[in-house]
């Protein structure tokens, strides 16, 4: 009798996470059968993908034919297909919360690579989630390391998320106010898009992730540390209310989270399996974070803190900063203070529809825009 195979749909699978997310699954190809692929504007290595994972669908930002795959007409589609056990969400941007929406509807498990879907609307997510009976398990390196830490969550007194500090750790404030973009893409540790390495490069990532936590696994705020750790071996910690402290360590690799997320509860030996060795590292350095230098992180707690709309405030005004950047419209530094500006403007709505975090969501890109515009 030949064993039944995990069924998954990837939404995001041209990016960072999804082209990693298949190289596991080609790893383990005996344990998956994809259901459905979903790409953006990179067509040509979409097509590369269905025709070597033969999906049974596919969606593109345009019509792609490939024998045997059904194109569909939205990510929606894929997500209410209940030939699926799990989807892993890794698009960017608010394009990935109304597809989770979607698939938490249809009680479909998801494995989460995607910071908007939580900051801008956790409580929904979370809640939809839990009446649903949908298993919601992090990619982020640091929630995934938090993840494989909790046994009773009832249990643990402190969450403990590590940073890399990016390529500006060791430089300073005036370094950091006249840095060029090639500086602030060059992170020492990972290899990510764009957008996530100028998070990394302000902390803003550390920042999102604090908020993700706060709804990922309910805690209050005051009870979610960030330490600097510039070996990014341990990827986060939790601190059980007896003081002993649980981490988890690995290679500084995506290829682990991404396993462990799609085929949770199970573990298999995988790309980065037997690779670790305590010798080679040989040191392990933390430090807390330069608020000074970092200011973004003290932002997203006061969003987090304030609840509501004021996290899709932060998060719109960040991501049109981030842009405006990258563009060369405005400095690195100028990224904090953008986002604080519109964030200092923002009347919060406590308890937002998923309408009303679209219509805030674009709002607030609208000012923001046009604020850069004036400082031009």
């Amino acid at each position: 009798m030949e064993k039944a195979k995990r069924k998954i749909s990837i939404i995001g699978s041209t990016g960072s996470i999804g082209t990693q997310a298949l190289e596991v699954i080609e790893k383990l190809q005996d344990e998956f059968e994809i259901v459905a692929l979903a790409g953006g504007s990179n067509v040509d290595l979409l097509k590369i993908q269905v025709e070597k994972f033969k999906p049974k669908f596919v969606y593109a930002s345009k019509p792609i034919f490939v024998d045997g795959v059904e194109c569909v007409s939205s990510l929606e589609d894929i997500c209410s297909n209940k030939a699926n056990d799990i989807i892993l969400v890794a698009v960017s941007g608010k394009i990935g919360l109304r597809p989770t929406l979607t698939a938490i509807e249809n009680g479909i498990d998801i494995a989460l690579a995607n910071k908007e879907t939580l900051v801008m609307a956790g409580d929904i997510v979370m809640n939809r989630a839990k009446a649903k009976g949908v298993n919601i398990i992090p990619v982020d390196s640091e929630h995934c390391a938090i993840h494989q830490c909790i046994k009773d969550i009832s249990q643990v007194e402190k969450l403990i998320i590590t940073a890399s500090g990016g390529p500006f750790l060791h430089k300073t404030v005036d370094d950091m106010k006249a840095a060029t973009v090639e500086q602030a893409l060059a992170h020492p540790r990972w290899h990510m898009g764009k957008k996530i390495t100028v998070d990394s490069a302000t902390l803003m990532n550390k920042g999102l992730e604090i908020i993700e936590a706060h709804h990922l696994f309910g805690f209050d705020y005051d009870k979610i540390d960030v330490v600097v750790h510039p070996q990014s071996i341990v990827h986060s910690a939790i601190e059980y209310v007896d003081g002993s402290v649980i981490a988890q360590l690995g290679l500084p690799s995506m290829h682990i989270p991404i396993q462990y997320a799609i085929t949770y509860p199970k573990r298999f030996e995988g790309i980065k399996s037997k690779s670790f060795s305590f010798a080679d590292i040989a040191r392990l350095d933390f430090e807390k974070p330069d608020f000074e230098k970092f200011p973004c992180v003290k932002l997203a707690y006061e969003a987090g803190r304030i609840g509501g709309t004021a996290t899709v405030c932060l998060n719109a005004a960040n991501e049109e900063a981030v842009f405006a950047f990258l563009d060369g419209k405005i400095k690195l530094f100028n990224i904090y203070e953008v986002t604080q500006e519109m964030l200092s403007r923002h009347n919060a709505i406590k308890n937002p529809s998923i309408d009303e975090i679209f219509e805030t969501d674009e709002k607030v890109r609208n000012l923001t825009r046009d604020y850069i515009s004036k400082l031009a």
